[in-house]
């Protein structure tokens, strides 16, 4: 595979901080490479430096002549006037114009045989057939459907759309750009778990290369084939996956320490030595000396000490007392939205330490069902209690419960007033806020600092049940880890929202499954729902509303009326056998096309490329039978 892109000794340097320094790899044709690092390591500058967005200080980056990049920035304020879907089909202008003209041509030969415009026709159907003409609407149309959006969003401005629905739109023009090298940093922020899972299945048979930032570390395991490891100012190379990197970093580590602990010794063991030859004195003792200070020297050119670790938040979760066998029950909620029902017939009992984890796609209305249990939100019908003795502590998505004004300390210690000076400086330490970080105001804090100051409070609430609206969405891998563990010796009851299915597999032992009719319980982890969901009978589809996006056309008509033209020219008896192969043929062509219109069919990428793949082979075929046609009809 030949390399596209190259970095060697690239340097990095904000005021008197070095970002990184001495970053050298490669990126390879067909490589699909996760970068990973804490939070404030640089991943997003070194891409930014990849696009040329972005100065290095020193070092060289070379990428391949012609190279076409394609950049996603995690945070953009992407808009237009254009919808969605006009927005995502300007990354197929070239056909769009080759469309019209195709379009004026077919207008002129309806009252014209002249053979320059025949000509024209011919060659620019050939392009626009070769460069996918006659499936990248369904395509635009399947990629938007895909990645979360509804027909209804598809079919309405930009200006229309939340900021969430408008970065998938703009995650959709990058994909289908063509670009030979995508970078995606946090594709996955905005998308519930189907979509990202069409997304993983998406970049799995993308053709480029690819480069991802991402703290998913499901998503990671199932699309990477290579890891960037950001740390300590370097990148450290591993080729596979995530879970591939955690085996081989720790498996690196234990032999760097056996080999620094092995050295250490040797090197205390001659210094021994060296003393009781300077015990002596003797002259022959110092060329001893002189011989065994060299051994020393060598061992320790070759001495690599290991780097610590990055620091990391430790802390637990205690139940400060026991709750009731029944900590939540649900029975008949139901609960609608401007007239559109979220949900119903939710009926449900959480018991006493179970860890659920209640799942579907964005819009069913969890974190709705929630607030709805916690007393924030009245349901439309049904009821839902707590057991006895439930203290309850929740941790709200949004993280809206702080107070932009107080600082780190006094947003703890006005939660805790009993709590001294030195606990709370403890706990907030726990969550790696020392020193005068507790000062900071709320206000300048980032995401992930917010979340940190959010779960030391939960950490202190003593509750036996925690209520967890997406708690892992601002934090970086190392924190979610300590999260997980935390959480695993907690010894309450947890309902949790999360689209982080590593979070979820690690922790859970109940899936609860919310859609429109109700709620499923399934007993393990995300590895046993995916099981469950394999076995469950694919359910009929309500029929989508009726919008206002453009149809797919039909744009084989185009050849279909090359083949009418033309058998209007050419009647002779001896041409029949091909025509009717070329109609057949075409006639077949017409009947994959319409299946893109099937919002089931245009939804699932692999379906999609299984008929274009078929198309492809059809228009082969009418191609050399056209040729055939074309020289019996010179003779």
């Amino acid at each position: 595979m030949g390399t596209i892109l190259q970095a060697d000794g690239l340097c990095k340097t904000f005021s008197d901080r070095t970002l990184f320094s001495g970053v050298s790899f490669k990126v390879n044709e067909g490589d699909r490479i996760g970068i990973i690092g804490v939070n404030g390591a640089g991943k997003t500058t070194l891409f930014r430096m990849l696009t040329g967005k972005e100065e290095y200080d020193s070092g060289y980056l070379t990428k391949e002549k012609g190279l076409t990049v394609a950049y996603m920035e995690q945070y953009s304020e992407f808009t237009s006037g254009q919808t969605a879907y006009e927005e995502v089909l300007t990354q197929f202008s070239h056909l769009l114009d080759r469309e019209r003209e195709l379009e004026e041509i077919n207008a002129l030969l309806e009252h014209s045989s002249e053979e320059s415009l025949i000509r024209r026709q011919h060659t620019l159907l050939e392009s626009f057939e070769r460069e996918g003409g006659l499936t990248f609407r369904n395509r635009v149309r399947s990629t938007l459907l895909g990645l979360g959006l509804t027909e209804t969003e598809i079919a309405l401005p930009m200006t229309s759309l939340s900021g969430g629905q408008r970065t998938r739109v703009l995650l959709a023009k990058i994909l289908m750009s063509g670009a030979k090298l995508l970078l995606l940093d946090e594709p996955t922020n905005h998308l519930d778990i189907p979509s990202i899972a069409w997304l993983e299945e998406f970049l799995t048979e993308y053709r480029g290369s690819v480069i991802v930032v991402s703290h998913d570390r499901f998503f990671l395991d199932r699309v990477t084939n290579r890891t960037f490891e950001l740390e300590h100012r370097r990148v450290t190379v591993y080729d596979g996956n995530y879970s591939y990197y955690k085996e081989k970093k720790a498996f690196d580590r234990v032999t760097l320490e056996r080999d620094y602990e092995k050295k250490q010794k040797e090197i205390a063991r001659i210094e021994g030595i060296i003393a009781q030859q300077k015990h002596f004195g003797q002259e022959r003792n110092y060329v001893t000396i002189r011989s065994k200070q060299k051994q020393i020297d060598r061992i320790a050119a070759d001495l690599i000490k290991p780097e610590d670790d990055p620091e990391s938040i430790g802390f637990s979760f205690r139940a400060a007392e026991g709750s009731g066998n029944e900590v939540i029950k649900a029975e008949g909620l139901a609960m609608s939205f401007e007239n559109k029902p979220l949900f119903r017939d939710v009926t449900y009992t959480l018991f006493k330490q179970q860890h659920a984890f209640l799942v579907g796609p964005n819009g069913c209305g969890k974190t709705t069902l929630l607030r709805i249990l916690l007393g924030q939100q009245k349901a439309d019908s049904g009821f839902s209690e707590f057991g006895s003795r439930v203290r309850v502590g929740y941790y709200d998505q949004t993280i809206g419960d702080l107070h932009e004004e107080k600082t780190v300390f006094d947003e703890v210690s006005d939660a805790y007033p009993r709590l001294g000076n030195t606990a709370v400086r403890t706990a907030l330490g726990a969550f790696l806020f020392r020193g005068d970080d507790v000062f900071k105001q709320i206000s300048v804090l980032s995401g992930g600092e917010r979340a940190r100051v959010a779960l030391t409070k939960l950490m202190l609430s003593g509750a036996n049940l925690l209520i967890l609206d997406e708690p892992t969405n601002h934090l970086d891998i190392p924190s979610k880890e300590a999260l997980e563990d935390a959480l695993l010796s907690y010894d309450g009851t947890l309902l949790a929202v999360s689209h982080d299915r590593y979070f979820i597999n690690r922790l859970a032992d109940r899936i609860l499954d919310l859609t429109h009719g109700g709620i499923a319980s399934v007993p393990g982890n995300y590895d046993d729902y995916l099981a469950f969901c394999a076995r469950r009978k694919p359910t009929v589809e309500p029929v989508a509303e009726s919008v206002s996006v453009p149809a797919p056309v039909k744009e084989n008509e185009y050849v279909k009326k090359k083949a009418e033209q033309a058998v209007a020219r050419k009647k002779q008896a001896r041409l029949s056998r091909i025509e009717k192969e070329i109609s057949e043929k075409e006639a077949k062509i017409e009947e994959l096309s319409t299946l893109f219109a099937d919002p089931a069919v245009a939804s699932d990428y692999a379906r999609v490329a299984e008929i274009t793949a078929e198309l492809d082979a059809l228009r082969t075929a009418t191609d050399a039978l056209y040729e055939e046609w074309e020289t019996l009809s010179s003779d």
